[in-house]
């Protein structure tokens, strides 16, 4: 939290203020407050003081420790997060990298890490006439200066002699937080403000990832073509070659087991509602990366994108609700009320109570991302509330359409099937059969993760949309592989 007391940060001076925020918002960590500096569109300021800080042995030993952390601060103006202006070594791009370190721990501050107390902030704006102005961009240059031997503030930033801060864990610490503020006019137009942070690092790790993922999805369709196909010719020239004039000859192949394959399962209800939550869980990313691709997910919107996920969860109860009655009753289920129930509530329970103690820990831990008690009694409102009534609307309708014909029909007396090898059975098979999907998806994955904590803008949604493709394609033909060798 920025405004922690340990931080000895300055405070506004008509007290700290909670800015509202969107659902995702909260979930994805983010607390707004209002800030201490006063900024006037095209009015320059030089060596402004914002407060004097006073910062005992206990808590200079604290914020040492979170510098040497490489904690980071994030400043919002006008939407635009505060930035350090950086170049990839890779592309040599320009690019805004958000928010900027509390200190330096680099090269000889490794030991005793220094604290920035001067910001130089640049203020970016375009206009198209005398009366309108609009802020297109923001950039801080953090300084670490030490009061001058006089006890008076410090912004000279181009002294080649300026002692940088060091907090001592031994004695009171005194000194000034000040800033400059320069506006500078910029040929950005607003529309395009956020290009300069939406940078797709390594794009070329990307393509390579994303053909090297196809090239695996085409072996895989080939593979299972080519053995479905020899298999399936080799079984009809076998029974064609049968002399029908014969005793009744003994079964081969896949018309061995075809009066198996639809026999009911040793639990038909956990199969139904995992289909239907799986199938809402398709619904839910799908509609969410086609909003992304037409930029209604724009990162100008904070929280926008997990918003977007919550809101299709909750709305497309009725999609699990129906694909789950009608697998429940083609496998011959019978307890209609029991799966609608369960089916509403399983998965999502399961994740409430996963969210809620990994919250407990962040609560305990004093973590400033701990998800409030009022979001989270408004999730069991969404999921609950909304989701719950939905599931069983669609439940109601698909036990209305009655259960999906079989193409074949169930043998009335099970025939005994040998125990499949060790690596096919269903755990060891789950596994090996997720090593391909997991494959496909890694490197978009390391992306995805890599925004979220680096608190970066992730944008590529063409490369994710891309993946999530082909890792249903590669889920569809390990699935189908893997049940028929089994």
């Amino acid at each position: 939290d920025y405004y922690n007391p340990q931080f000895h940060f300055c405070t506004p001076e008509e007290g700290v203020k909670k800015q509202s925020e969107s659902l995702g918002s909260i979930l994805f960590g983010d607390r707004i407050f209002n800030s201490p500096y006063k900024l006037y569109m095209g009015k320059n300021s030089s060596c402004t003081v914002l407060c004097k800080s006073v910062v005992p042995p206990a808590d200079a030993k604290f914020i040492n420790e979170r510098i040497l952390e490489d904690q980071a601060i994030n400043w919002l103006v006008d939407g635009l997060p505060a930035s350090e202006l950086k170049q990839d070594p890779k592309s040599g791009d320009i690019f805004y990298d958000m928010g900027f370190n509390l200190g330096n721990d680099d090269d000889e501050y490794a030991e005793k890490p220094i604290l920035n107390n001067h910001y130089d902030i640049k203020m970016e704006y375009h206009t198209k006439d005398e009366k309108n102005f609009r802020v297109v961009g923001v950039l801080v240059w953090p300084f670490s200066l030490a009061p001058q031997a006089s006890g008076k503030p410090n912004c000279d930033t181009m002294a080649a002699n300026s002692p940088p801060l060091y907090l001592s864990e031994s004695k009171t610490n005194e000194f000034f937080y000040t800033y400059t503020i320069t506006w500078s006019r910029s040929e950005t137009p607003w529309a395009t403000r956020w290009d300069n942070y939406l940078h797709i690092f390594d794009p070329k790790i990307h393509w390579f990832s994303l053909v090297n993922s196809i090239v695996i999805v085409v072996f895989l369709c080939v593979m299972v073509s080519m053995i479905l196909l020899r298999t399936v010719s080799r079984d009809i020239s076998r029974y064609n070659a049968i002399d029908l004039s014969e005793d009744i000859q003994e079964d081969y192949g896949w018309k061995l087991v075809h009066g198996e394959v639809f026999r009911q399962p040793w639990n038909p209800g956990l199969l139904a509602v995992l289909s239907g939550n799986g199938a809402q869980l398709a619904v839910m990313v799908g509609i969410t990366l086609v909003f992304a691709l037409l930029g209604f997910l724009s990162p100008s919107n904070r929280g926008s994108l997990a918003t977007v996920m919550m809101v299709c969860w909750t709305f497309f109860g009725f999609v699990s609700g129906y694909i789950s009655s009608r697998v429940y009753l083609s496998l011959g289920g019978t307890d209609k009320r029991n799966a609608a129930f369960f089916t509403a509530t399983l998965l999502p329970t399961f994740v409430f109570i996963v969210v809620f103690l990994l919250d407990l820990f962040l609560v305990f831990g004093g973590s400033s991302g701990a998800v409030p008690f009022g979001t989270m009694l408004l999730i069991v409102v969404l999921w609950f509330g909304i989701n719950a009534p939905l599931t069983a609307i669609g439940f109601f309708v698909g036990s209305r359409h009655g259960p999906v014909s079989n193409p074949v029909s169930v043998n009335q007396i099970p025939r005994q099937i040998p125990p499949p090898p060790k690596y096919l059975r269903p755990w060891a098979a789950t596994l090996i059969g997720g090593i391909l999907p997991f494959g496909a998806a890694f490197v978009e994955l390391y992306f995805v993760l890599s925004s979220l904590f680096a608190s970066r803008a992730y944008y590529a949604f063409g490369f994710l949309a891309l993946t999530a493709g082909v890792v249903a394609l590669t889920t569809a033909t390990v699935s189908i592989l893997f049940t028929y060798f089994m």
